[in-house]
């Protein structure tokens, strides 16, 4: 059997570690042959396809690696047209790939399942997002490093609010979902944190910074770069054309910044972790979990069991229709077991 691999999306801590899990699988137990396919889609959307062989050797020594050695793009939309799907199907006959693994995020899930039903090549998907949002999926690894690196960024920062007297706000990814900015903030001591899930009210924000300044005499803020105020739209950066996600978020932090400034006696900051947040390498949570999601994939394509995403549920790795996961979110409830506990003991979360 002959296996094209892809990762698509933005990069994510742990890539490295699926791409060694799956190669070395499938050499060693399903005897295929593997390729990996450069720059996600983008490498089967050009004229010639560019890839690479995986062998044993070339996916030794790659566990610990952040980034992924196929490189990755977040822009490369293989469903654009009729003419880029008819060369993506092309490539896949020259290449005479049985299976295409693809290891993304809802997005990638969602193309990788119209190119299978367009061009009948089959499918098997990896999550991975550092977002911890798709659909059937408990936790995606690349999650518990981002929130690792968020939490320390936190940490750091209290130090220097308060020895200024300063409200910190720290602006985290996550889109729209909020599992970053609770998980971070809950374990880098926030004291207001504000998810896409539920719209902030200025004037409560305000009135907890002003009681911490009669006490501790500093505020941390962690937020989601999708929160927003009641009655306000997403702090839109940028539009990317032909992407097949378009919308890129980022400065909901110096909108609060704006809002808090007029409201309070301590000088207000931003900082926006931006993509630290998908640098270095993975923790060794995500490494294991990693591991674990790119062994069950090569089982599925030994299985034939195609179409299936594989998944963290309950703690156990199974699996599930990718069509259940294409361009669906996971969010934060509002009576989630972390948001509970969150305002029970003192945390704001701006409502």
């Amino acid at each position: 059997m002959r296996v094209g691999m892809l990762t698509g999306g933005g990069d994510c801590p742990g890539l490295n570690a699926v791409i060694r899990a799956v190669t070395k699988s499938l050499i060693r137990h399903g005897q295929c042959e593997v390729l990996g396919i450069e720059d996600g889609f983008q490498g089967l959307m050009e004229q010639v396809p560019r890839v690479q062989r995986l062998d044993w050797q070339r996916v030794s020594g790659i566990l610990h690696l952040g980034g992924t050695i196929l490189g990755t793009s977040n822009s490369a939309n293989p469903l654009r047209d009729a003419s880029t799907l008819a060369q993506v199907a092309r490539n896949l006959a020259v290449l005479q790939l049985d299976v295409l693994v693809a290891i993304g995020g809802d997005g990638t899930m969602s193309l990788a399942h119209g190119v299978a039903q367009a061009t009948g090549v089959h499918c098997v998907g990896v999550p991975k997002t550092i977002d911890n949002d798709i659909a059937h999926c408990e936790r995606s690894f690349g999650f518990d490093t981002a929130v690792t690196t968020a939490a320390e960024a936190l940490r750091r920062l209290e130090s220097t609010a308060s020895s200024h007297h300063r409200v910190m706000i720290v602006e985290t990814m996550g889109r729209h979902a909020g599992w970053l900015a609770l998980e971070a903030g809950l374990a880098g001591a926030a004291d207001v944190i504000l998810l896409p899930e539920i719209d902030y009210d200025i004037e409560a924000v305000a009135a907890h910074c002003r009681a911490r300044e009669q006490r501790q005499r500093y505020t941390i803020i962690c937020m989601g770069e999708g929160a927003k105020a009641r009655g306000a739209g997403l702090t839109v950066r940028e539009q990317v054309a032909g992407s097949p996600d378009p919308v890129r978020l980022g400065g909901v932090g110096h909108v609060l910044r704006t809002q808090l400034q007029p409201l309070l006696a301590s000088e207000v900051r931003t900082t926006v972790l931006g993509h630290l947040q998908r640098g270095g390498d993975p923790t060794p949570f995500d490494r294991v979990l990693a591991t674990r999601f790119g062994h069950h994939a090569a089982q599925l394509v030994v299985q034939r069991r195609f179409g299936q995403m594989a998944t963290l549920q309950h703690g156990r790795i199974g699996s599930v229709p990718m069509a259940e996961v294409a361009n669906v979110q996971r969010t934060v409830a509002r009576g989630h077991e972390l948001v509970t506990m969150a305002r029970d003991i003192g945390v704001c979360l701006g409502d």
